[in-house]
């Protein structure tokens, strides 16, 4: 999709954008039911919509963990929900040999904020032409993310996002520090505040990423009355036996009702 930044931005409805599906693909059947779903409520609420689902997650914290239905399944399925309903589609990358492979399937690309740094996979992200999210890595301040994004810039391409994701706080916590969003706009890219991972409790003994999900509405809240552009969510029919992050992805039902609260906060600030 060309101009694809644009058209999130500069929609009609001057409204905020979201990315939005489940952690990671399960099955065929369970995206594209999310989807429908999540299309319908944001073409009702004139919020312009991109899908999101990992085709595999690299980064679990115990070896056993899910990881994927297989890397070209997942990433033919996420071909499938972009043309099904005519909506561009978002997935994480984490190494370099594996963006010119995954941006044959989808719109944007994704940098994992654990990996924001590494030049090798931003550049490899950008060479391919497609839209480029960079996550803010919880290690790092808002104003260092201008470097990441320099990278891919530099490398030929200006289809740049960046997304706040929570700072480290502890060792089994985040806070959102929403002065980084303005800080990051500054540089001339659109910023999304990632209202699930935001509320990640990570390195609990168990091994499993804990979470806060009766705060989503609280995070999204206050991220759009900052100005954010972009809203991400992850969300799931039935969270509790979801394979990938459960513990802080919000129900699907409760997403209409949210994006409703959210697009009054939006056009408030605007009045």
């Amino acid at each position: 999709m060309e101009n694809l930044i644009e058209q999130l931005t500069h929609n009609p409805a001057e409204n905020f954008f979201l990315l939005a599906g489940p952690c990671v693909i399960e099955g065929e059947d369970m995206a594209l039911r999310i989807a429908e779903k999540i299309t319908d409520i944001t073409r009702r609420l004139q919020i312009p919509y991109v899908f999101k689902g990992s085709y595999r997650k690299a980064n679990r914290s115990r070896s056993d963990s899910f990881t994927g239905i297989g890397d070209e399944k997942a990433l033919k399925i996420l071909a499938k929900v972009r043309d099904t309903f005519g909506i561009p589609v978002v997935t994480d990358i984490h190494a370099a040999d594996e963006a010119a492979m995954a941006a044959e399937y989808v719109d944007i690309l994704q940098i994992p904020a654990f990996l924001c740094r590494q030049t090798d996979l931003l550049v490899a992200a950008a060479h391919t032409g497609r839209v480029v999210n960079i996550k803010k890595g919880q290690f790092l301040s808002p104003l260092a993310m201008h470097f990441a994004a320099e990278k891919v810039v530099e490398a030929g391409n200006r289809q740049v996002m960046l997304t706040e994701r929570g700072t480290t706080f502890g060792y089994q916590d985040l806070v959102v520090d929403y002065r980084g969003i303005p800080e990051m706009q500054a540089y001339g890219y659109p910023v999304v505040l990632d209202a699930t991972h935001s509320l990640q409790q990570p390195n609990q003994a168990g091994g499993v990423t804990g979470g806060m999900p009766q705060l989503i509405e609280t995070i999204a809240r206050a991220g759009i009355a900052a100005g954010a552009d972009g809203l991400f969510i992850e969300t799931h029919e039935n969270p509790a036996v979801a394979k990938s992050d459960g513990a802080n992805m919000l129900r699907l039902d409760l997403l209409e009702p949210l994006l409703t609260k959210l697009v009054r906060i939006r056009q408030a600030i605007q009045a």
